[in-house]
């Protein structure tokens, strides 16, 4: 067994060491409003169930040079945003959300991605994800490396879940209908595998 101090090796280092251990990670897409009224889409992969009651979900949003994205800047000023799973049909577009642009350009509209409004949030969600949850902010966390900000940690109560009807039965999700993507490390993305069940200890 192979040992590392992490405070020992580069940003870059830990990067590799957690994205490539931590799999398969869930994929949030993630649509919210700039002050201009821009619908900002960006893909993140540090995203994850926080609780069921009251249902939260989190996402840490890395920064660049101590500068917060356009997510993150849009989330902590309007206080809403919609998340949304990504599958095998939507991956294509996306991946394209990715791209870096200016925060007076949308990524839904580069990507050629369908606006639909939300129930309860003014921010609008795409139609493409068969899976999407309207959130309100819950916490913001700014977490500190060395005294620079690296990155926003933030914390939405879901107040609205929107899922297709035919993937949905009797309060469970069909897994192969919904066909979720996951991240691995590098360009790799992973479908849903083998399904296996293990009955917990009583």
């Amino acid at each position: 067994m192979f040992s590392i101090d992490p405070r020992t090796i580069t940003e870059r280092e830990n990067y590799k060491f957690l994205i490539g251990s931590i799999i398969p990670r869930p994929i949030a897409f993630v649509t919210s409003l700039s002050e201009e009224g821009i619908l900002n889409g960006a893909p993140f992969s540090y995203f994850n169930i926080v609780s069921s009651n009251p249902p939260l979900v989190s996402l840490s949003i890395q920064r660049s040079g101590g500068n917060q994205k356009d997510t993150a800047r849009n989330i902590m000023k309007s206080k809403e945003f919609v998340v949304h799973i990504v599958d095998e049909q939507n991956v294509e577009k996306i991946n394209a959300t990715a791209a870096k642009l200016p925060p007076s350009q949308s990524e839904v509209q580069l990507a050629a991605l369908t606006e639909v409004e939300s129930v309860n949030i003014s921010v609008p969600g795409i139609r493409e994800a068969k899976v999407r949850m309207e959130c309100v902010l819950e916490h913001a966390l700014e977490l500190e490396n060395e005294d620079t900000p690296g990155c926003d940690f933030l914390i939405g109560r879901v107040v609205q879940y929107h899922v297709e009807s035919d993937i949905y039965e009797n309060g469970r999700i069909d897994p192969r209908g919904l066909g979720a993507i996951s991240r691995l490390a590098g360009h790799d993305y992973a479908k849903i595998g083998e399904i296996f069940t293990k009955e917990r200890p009583k």
